[in-house]
């Protein structure tokens, strides 16, 4: 069984990623994965208690990490209104013990997924040097037990929160719980999690002293900036910090020349209010066999400074990284909130109207399925449901991103997060809050940072092995060059400028950032994808293949030929044809009892049916056998005659009595029109475009030509398709595959990448990598496009990090740089690949 945890309090993907690796380590989990920016984690098992097992392997990493699973919807409801009636709408605890070794203070929004620390601890403060809030609340999600939501306030340190989230499973009771980083949300799978509450938060603050965990509501949370308006920010605190120690470094560097103890005391007092955090919790570290950290590498390099007596250099250098610090953190946090502002459209009240007409402002989680609702124009469409008074256009976009406006009158039925952008209506509620599509979609998109890509998963093996070879690498520059020439001085120095370079920060965040950026952009443009691994399969797909029906075509049948003989009329011949496929629930069949109700046709009754799944129906009415299919149907029972050639292409449903071919109607479903341009578009990147159909050659052949699709494979069962997949990407390598069907599902799986129209089968949605909201060709090369630039940033990140680390050693190596130099090749270099993956945000259309 699959169980997801949200995983308060982590702050430090390095430790996320050790979580991770120790928790696939247990016997009984077959697969665990963390996602860092949305703090949680997905555990495959067979053990129904494993909680408390991953909880002690978080807890060592990172102290206060708590754990948390989620429930059904309708037990969140009632939770929820429990919650409200019987408690605040946040319950705030802090704690001033314990911090996770990160070097960072936890009691502002930065993110430190990029620690190159480990974050083990048993007891005491995180390790972060900063100071941990967090905050909960409860939300639904599908699956066993109770889904309840906790919102992670102050969370600073992505280490810490794997951290947070590795303690909280272990908690009793909790069957999964999962921290995501980047929305600072812990979702608990747990029989009674809101009692959990004090636990929670008692974990998290041994990590991250200043979190404040409470439980949410499924109005959307407030954002950092409206919650700082509070009291006084995080990052206010370090700017003051900061301001007190330019101030004292300031005066330090006027007195050197003429007053150097007082000089060198002002440089004491500033690297002690800079840097007293960051030493004690590298100590603290130490004492618990952790060596390699941020805060143990900034440690001894400024001590070090000091040791070899440039006393303005060590405090220089740790103001430095804590101007990078507070920078990084406000880089994560406008990132964060820019994806999630996306993403997150959920409304926070609604006007409910009452019996007798007067309209009442409500929160949104409290309307019921059934309520009436007032939309006003220019508001949002709150929850779905179907309008029942009122006409107006419906902007779609936000969800679909299809630009143009569609008209909604009585009887029609709208979903929730588009606009109403003319006139009053009101509208019945049909699902809740947690069941609507504007939950679903942000579900959706939390979600799929669970599926880390290769590159990822890559660049976390490789930043532990990264620290631990340039520190052994500082201390030979530091001894052996210093044996040869005696200078210890300067090669001492040069060894603390390749311990600043030796954290894998910018590494470790702005990789899966980058890939989160992407899934962002894609919800915005109505494409959702189900996990980073779907953006970076995009970028290797060498074929497109798609199903016609639904994918290529609209999916709305019409008869457009009728063809009888042998003394059939054509009225009669489409009784049969309506009497075959009177049960049948497929678009081709609907559309034949469409045009004989539309003809006033009335057709007889079966006495027996039996369809062929591929092929067709056969029907016995009064002793005579009748078949309606397609020529495989024809050929199976020996059944021959010419078929004339039809006017137009289409679908054939030949049908047959007694053995004898007796008629031909021909079924067309119109091109979708953006078909050609999409896949003129797909052609442009260098792909190869195919179809498949169970249609007739002709039929294909006639789209393939108006398309300009360059193979097309015809006549094909659905086992068929999947066998012409594999045969495809023996020839031309990875393939994509879209289809919308139930018998496209078994196609979807097997596809190195498969998509789904959103309008699609709820089976074909499940199997898909990727789901389109809009049913839209074009979807499809914008998708491959997000995937592509959102790989191309992860790489230019990790390429250019790794450059200017390397270069920055060279110089250092030859007495040209700094630990100045090193800070900006730490934090700087940070701080630039977290701006630099936002770009993923920001796909052109072309």
């Amino acid at each position: 069984m699959k169980k997801v945890y949200e995983l308060e309090h982590l702050d430090c993907a390095h430790c996320a990623a050790k979580m991770e690796e120790r928790i696939n380590r247990l016997p009984e989990v077959t697969s665990a994965s963390i996602s860092f920016p949305m703090k949680r984690l997905y555990v495959n098992t067979m053990r129904e208690d494993i909680l408390p097992s991953l909880q002690e392997i978080c807890s060592r990493i990172e102290p206060d990490i708590k754990l948390y699973e989620a429930d059904s919807a309708s037990e969140r409801r009632k939770n929820r209104r429990k919650n409200k009636k019987h408690q605040p709408e946040e319950i705030h605890h802090e704690h001033h013990h314990n911090h996770c070794d990160c070097d960072h203070e936890h009691d502002r929004h930065h993110d430190h997924s990029d620690c190159d620390h480990e974050h083990e601890h048993h007891h005491d403060h995180c390790g972060c040097g900063h100071d941990h809030e967090h905050e909960h609340e409860s939300a639904v999600r599908e699956g066993t037990g109770t889904a309840v939501v906790f919102l992670v306030e102050h969370l600073g340190c992505a280490h810490c929160a794997a951290k947070m989230e590795e303690k909280i499973n272990q908690l009793p009771g909790v069957e999964a719980a999962n921290l995501t980083y980047a929305t600072k949300q812990l979702r608990v799978w747990a029989e009674d999690a809101p009692s959990l509450l004090p636990q929670i938060q008692e974990i998290c603050s041994s990590i991250e002293p200043q979190v404040e965990v409470s439980l949410r509501s499924s109005k959307p949370q407030k954002t950092a900036h409206s919650r700082q308006k509070e009291g006084m920010s995080d990052d206010t605190k370090s700017l003051m910090c900061i301001i007190l120690g330019i101030g004292l470094f300031i005066a330090g560097k006027v007195l050197e020349s003429s007053f150097l103890t007082a000089s060198n005391a002002c440089f004491i007092i500033a690297y002690i209010i800079l840097g007293a955090r960051i030493v004690l919790t590298a100590l603290k570290n130490i004492s618990r066999g952790q060596v390699f950290d941020e805060n143990f590498l900034m440690s001894v390099a400024t001590i070090g400074a000091f040791g070899v007596g440039d006393f303005a250099e060590a405090v220089g250098v740790m103001l430095f990284y804590r101007i990078g610090e507070l920078f990084e953190s406000i880089a994560v946090e406008r990132s964060r909130s820019q994806i999630m502002d996306v993403i997150d459209i959920r409304p926070e009240v609604v006007h409910y109207v009452e019996s007798d007409g007067t309209v009442t402002d409500i929160d949104a989680q409290d309307a019921d399925v059934g309520d009436i609702l007032q939309v006003r124009p220019g508001d949002r469409i709150p929850l779905d449901g179907t309008i029942i008074s009122g006409e107006t256009m419906v902007d779609t976009s936000p969800v679909t991103g299809e630009p143009v406006p569609v008209a909604a009158s009585p009887g029609s039925s709208v979903i929730s997060g588009c606009v109403n952008t003319s006139g009053l209506i009101k509208m019945k509620i049909e699902k809740p809050l947690e069941e609507s599509m504007v939950t679903r979609i942000m579900d959706s998109v939390e979600n799929a940072a669970a599926s880390k890509p290769k590159m990822d998963r890559f660049i976390t093996r490789f930043s532990k092995v990264y620290t631990p070879f340039v520190v052994f690498l500082a201390l030979a520059t530091a001894v052996i060059p210093s044996l040869v020439t005696g200078n210890w001085n300067h090669w001492i120095y040069t060894a603390l400028t390749f311990l600043v370079i030796s954290c894998p920060c910018a590494l470790v965040l702005s990789v899966p950032l980058a890939f989160f950026s992407g899934i962002g952009a894609g919800s915005k443009q109505g494409i959702l994808f189900k996990g980073g691994a779907a953006l970076e399969t995009l970028k290797h797909v060498k074929s497109v293949i798609m199903d016609k029906t639904g994918t290529i075509t609209e999916g709305n049948f019409q008869v457009q030929e009728i063809h009888s003989f042998h003394g059939t009329s054509r009225q009669e011949l489409l009784a049969l044809a309506a009497a075959c496929e009177a049960d049948s629930t497929h678009p081709i069949g609907k559309s034949i009892m469409e045009a004989a109700k539309q003809e006033g046709i009335s057709y007889p009754s079966a006495d027996s049916v039996k369809e062929i799944a591929g092929h067709g129906s056969v029907i016995t009415i009064d002793g005579s056998q009748i078949l309606a299919g397609n020529q495989k149907l024809m050929e199976m029972y020996h059944i021959t005659g010419k078929n004339p050639s039809p006017s137009s292409y289409g679908t054939e449903v030949l049908l047959a009595r007694d053995g004898k071919l007796i008629g031909c109607i021909v079924i067309s479903d119109a091109l979708k029109k953006d078909a050609r341009s999409a896949i003129q578009a797909l052609k442009a990147q260098g792909l190869h475009t195919v179809m498949l159909t169970g249609d007739s050659a002709a039929s294909a052949e006639a789209i393939a030509r108006e398309t300009g699709i360059n193979t097309v494979y015809s006549r094909l069962l659905p086992d068929e398709k999947l066998q012409k997949l594999r045969e495809e990407r023996e020839k031309n390598g990875a393939v994509m595959f879209i289809g919308d069907g139930i018998n496209d599902a078994p196609v979807l799986a097997g596809a190195d990448c498969g998509a789904a129209m959103g309008s699609g089968a709820d089976a074909a949605i499940e199997a898909a990598d990727v789901v389109f909201m809009r049913s839209s060709v074009s979807a499809i090369p914008e998708a491959i496009r997000i995937g592509k630039k959102s790989c191309r940033i992860a790489w230019q990140n990790v390429i250019f990090a790794l450059a200017v680390k390397i270069f920055v050693m060279i110089l250092g190596l030859t007495g040209y740089a700094n630990m100045w130099m090193a800070v900006f090749a730490d934090t700087g270099v940070a701080m630039i690949c977290i701006i630099n993956s936002i770009r993923a945000m920001r796909i052109s259309k072309k």
